[in-house]
């Protein structure tokens, strides 16, 4: 699998997202501007010694990103889609977007995808979504689960 990260704030949040995705075999793609330096102190303690074991892909920005991935099938993980994570099929080489902690993902992208985006149920009505790793956590997993678990025991 593939977690795509949208120009991320929190070096923490990053940095758990590299653990999980280092324990599951996914790639990593950060799409920058990134709010922190990858040798950000948050970064090596929340991803401990895991980071070097990481498949680490880095792009300038959106565009780059999808010259580098033309054939790139994108889910989108955002608290405005209609579809729970759960209810679509995900493939082996699928990319799971998530969008900046502060604002998600812009407008503009979403709209180019209106089909392919998915949302965690939760009541928001005392906060606004999930933290940023939590939710890759919780959609990474269900992709697995889909998929029985491949490469992990």
């Amino acid at each position: 699998m593939n977690i795509v990260l949208f120009e991320p704030e929190i070096p923490s949040n990053t940095g758990n997202i590299g653990r999980t995705c280092v324990l599951t075999h996914s790639t990593l793609h950060l799409i920058r501007p990134l709010g922190f330096v990858l040798t950000d102190k948050a970064i090596e303690r929340s991803g401990l010694d895991y980071w070097p074991y990481l498949k680490l892909k880095m792009y300038d920005d959106w565009n780059d990103f999808l010259t580098q991935n033309p054939n790139a099938r994108l889910w989108f993980a955002t608290t405005k889609a209609n579809q729970s994570h759960s209810s679509v099929e995900f493939k082996e080489d699928d990319f799971i977007v998530f969008g900046k902690e502060s604002k998600g993902l812009p407008k503009e992208i979403l709209e180019a995808y209106p089909d392919f985006h998915i949302r965690i149920p939760m009541d928001t009505e005392y906060a606004r979504s999930l933290n940023l790793a939590n939710s890759v956590a919780v959609v990474l997993y269900e992709a697995l689960r889909q998929l029985d678990y491949p490469f992990l025991r």
